[in-house]
C-alpha cells in the first residue's frame, strides 16, 4: 500500500510547483508554444482533482480545461478525431484534456459503444494523428492515472455517501467495478498501440492523491522546455484627488443581505 504523503510536505511542495506552473505558463505565452496535456485513467482515479491543482492559479484565458460531453448524432457521423481538433491550442495556449480521444480505447470499447471496426481503426489512427500534432510543433503529454481496485471502490463508496460529490458517480462509473479486468485489458492493448516515442504514456501511481499530484506536476514541469521569462513590474499608480463624486444613498440600492452577520450572532 502506498504511504500517504504528509500534509505539511504536500502543501509546501504543491505551492512551490504551482508557482513554477505560473512561470511555465508565462513562457508558453511569450514563446507561442502550444501544449496539450491528456489526463486519462480509471473512474475515480483522481484525474479531476489533479487538473484542479494544475489549473488553480493559471490564467483561464491561456490554460483551458476541455471535458467534452457525450457526442451528438452529428458528431458520431464525423471522423472520430474531428470533434477534438477545434479544442487544440493556438500559439501561447495550454489545453488540459479531462479525458480525450482515448475514450474510444477505454469506455467505448469496454461498454460496447463503438464497433470492433471503429475500435481497431482508432488504434491504427491514433498514433498517426498524434505524430501529426507533434510534427506540427505541439507539445503533447499523456498521463494515465492508476489506482487499485480496492481504492477505487473506497472512493466510489465515499462519493455515494456524500451529497456534495454524488453527482460524480455516473452509471458507467458504477459498472466499472464489475468490469475491472475488461478495463485492464483495454488499457494494456491501448498502451501497446499508442505508447509511441513521439508521444509516450506516463503512468501516475495515484493510490495516494497527494503523492500522485506532486509527482505528476513535477514531471510535467520537467517535460516542457520552459525557462523563466522576464516580466514587467506592475506599478500601482497613486489615486488622484477626489473630483466630488458622491455615492448614491444605500437605501436606494438593492444590497445583498448580510447573511454573515446572522452566522456571527449564532456563534
Amino acid at each position: 500500500m502506498t504511504a500517504r504523503l504528509g500534509k505539511k510536505i504536500y502543501e509546501r511542495a504543491l505551492a512551490d510547483l504551482q508557482s513554477q506552473l505560473v512561470d511555465m505558463q508565462a513562457w508558453v505565452q511569450s514563446t507561442g508554444a502550444r501544449v496539450v496535456v491528456i489526463f486519462e485513467g480509471r473512474d475515480a482515479a483522481g484525474k479531476g482533482s489533479t487538473i484542479k491543482r494544475v489549473s488553480e492559479y493559471l490564467n483561464p484565458r491561456v490554460t483551458r480545461i476541455v471535458a467534452l460531453p457525450t457526442p451528438t448524432d452529428r458528431e458520431k457521423s464525423q471522423w472520430y478525431f474531428q470533434r477534438y481538433v477545434p479544442h487544440l491550442p493556438a500559439a501561447g495556449e495550454i489545453v488540459l484534456m479531462d479525458r480525450s480521444w482515448y475514450n474510444r480505447a477505454g469506455v467505448e470499447r469496454v461498454m460496447g459503444y463503438c464497433t470492433a471496426a471503429e475500435y481497431h481503426r482508432f488504434l491504427h489512427q491514433a498514433p498517426i494523428f498524434e505524430r501529426m500534432l507533434v510534427e506540427d510543433g505541439i507539445l503533447l503529454l499523456k498521463y494515465w492515472f492508476s489506482v487499485s481496485d480496492a481504492e477505487q471502490e473506497r472512493r466510489f463508496r465515499s462519493r455515494a455517501a456524500d451529497p456534495m460529490r454524488r453527482w460524480k458517480l455516473s452509471p458507467n462509473d458504477v459498472l466499472s467495478i464489475t468490469k475491472w479486468e475488461d478495463y485492464s485489458r483495454a488499457k494494456d492493448t491501448m498502451f501497446v498501440h499508442t505508447d509511441i516515442p513521439e508521444a509516450p504514456w506516463f503512468e501516475v501511481d495515484n493510490e495516494d492523491k497527494r503523492r500522485g499530484r506532486v509527482n505528476m506536476i513535477h514531471h510535467l514541469l520537467g517535460r516542457i522546455p520552459w525557462e523563466p521569462v522576464p516580466r514587467e513590474e506592475v506599478v500601482i499608480p497613486p489615486r488622484p484627488p477626489s473630483g466630488g463624486y458622491e455615492r448614491p444613498p444605500r437605501d436606494e440600492l438593492s444590497i445583498v443581505p448580510d447573511y454573515a452577520a446572522t452566522l456571527e450572532r449564532r456563534g
